[in-house]
């Protein structure tokens, strides 16, 4: 940033120096002038001195009123106006005393704030002001013929105008670069403040984003791991409470309602470290699934028919994971709200896709049941791979839950 900001302030500082310069310059020449004519002149011609002062007074007037609107904005008319008007009162001085030439020389520096087609009249005329008042008009000299007088006389002027005009054009060129150049690093330093302020506010915005992804990762897995584990439990510790006075049939509830939360402890942790499930840390989906349908049996009393169609493929984790937590969220809510005699469960693979149905026949998904956090866990994870998932129940005739997500092999993220 500090190299842009002294790049720009190297061209703002040129600017200002040209502009101060042009600014300058006649006061610079007309007011040593008038100083040295006062000086030169005797002391008691006093008409001398108040021609002096007051020709410089009205040269002074005039060129400051080339400051204020409307002389200074820039208009052909009052330009042209002002420069003819200053052109005169330099000619005047000069023949009142021919030190006022510098004062005249100023008027070129002055022909280069009028508009460019006025630019070479004003340094014209101001040559031919300064070697009319040094030379005279061709015709008048008696010391040389009219044509070569008037020779010289075309010649110079125009060489001046030339030459003159010339190096004053390109000088003017290379101010109206840089002020171009000025703009134009204004605007980028503008554009990349702008694109430093959007970056901060994109960073902002991914902590954000990344925070409120964190959230809603642990919320899906605290759900899918220790709500469902607990569920578990609390359907093991209702069996045992229903014969708890026979030890001997309710002691394996209470087991397995502690090795229920040994397993959600663990796969808590595991959520916490962004870990796989145990069940696919030890084997592939189809092997998982298997191991989840035979310790739900266990838990709820009905064996989900496991089917696996199609050629089996080693899917990425990041698949894997998701259709494991959907079929474990699927089952679940059966559990817990459908009452169901049959669940099946099938894992189709094909070429481009892999399907998960899970299907049940109980009393179907019921108003309140619709838009739970689990459903909607299990559709935030689905979109997250680019799947989608399709919902079918009817009041009393079962639902079917089915997720379709790309069939990405392992090694291919």
């Amino acid at each position: 940033m500090s190299r842009r900001s002294t790049g720009a302030d190297a061209v703002r500082e040129w600017d200002r120096w040209w502009d101060g310069f042009v600014a300058v310059v006649p006061w610079v020449l007309l007011l040593p002038s008038a100083a040295l004519v006062l000086l030169s002149q005797p002391v008691s011609d006093w008409t001398g001195h108040a021609v002096t002062i007051g020709l410089t007074a009205l040269a002074s007037a005039w060129v400051l009123l080339g400051y204020v609107p409307p002389w200074r904005d820039g208009r052909p008319l009052f330009s042209g106006i002002h420069f003819a008007v200053l052109l005169v009162l330099a000619s005047a001085l000069m023949a009142h005393d021919g030190l006022f030439l510098m004062f005249t020389i100023s008027l070129f520096f002055r022909a280069m704030a009028l508009p460019r087609r006025l630019t070479f009249v004003g340094i014209a005329a101001t040559s031919i002001a300064l070697y009319t008042t040094t030379m005279g008009i061709p015709g008048t000299s008696t010391e040389l013929p009219f044509l070569e007088h008037l020779f010289i006389y075309v010649g110079v002027v125009t060489i001046q105008t030339v030459a003159i005009g010339g190096g004053l054009v390109v000088a003017s060129k290379t101010a109206e670069q840089h002020r171009e150049r000025r703009v134009m690093v204004a605007r980028l330093e503008a554009a990349l403040e702008e694109n430093a302020g959007l970056h901060a506010q994109l960073l902002t915005q991914a902590r954000e984003a990344g925070v409120l992804d964190e959230r809603q990762r642990m919320a899906r897995e605290i759900h899918d791991t220790l709500a469902q584990g607990l569920t578990g439990i609390v359907t093991q510790i209702q069996a045992a409470q229903r014969v708890w006075e026979t030890p001997g049939a309710a002691r394996p509830h209470v087991d397995r309602s502690l090795d229920l939360a040994r397993e959600s402890l663990t796969e808590a942790r595991r959520s916490v470290q962004a870990l796989r499930p145990r069940q696919l840390a030890e084997s592939q989906l189809p092997e998982a699934l298997n191991e989840l349908t035979r310790r739900w049996a266990e838990e709820h009393g009905v064996r989900p028919d496991l089917d696996v169609t199609g050629e089996r493929v080693a899917l990425s984790p990041a698949i894997e994971v998701v259709l494991f937590r959907v079929a474990q969220e699927a089952l679940t809510n059966v559990a817990r709200h459908a009452d169901a005699s049959r669940v099946g469960v099938t894992l189709s693979y094909s070429d481009d896709v892999v399907m998960l149905d899970v299907r049940d026949d109980g009393r179907g998904i019921t108003g309140h049941n619709q838009h739970g956090f689990g459903l909607s866990s299990m559709r935030q994870r689905v979109r997250g791979i680019g799947g989608t998932v399709e919902i079918e129940s009817d009041a009393g005739e079962g639902t079917a839950v089915s997720a379709t997500v790309p069939a990405i092999p392992v090694g291919a993220e």
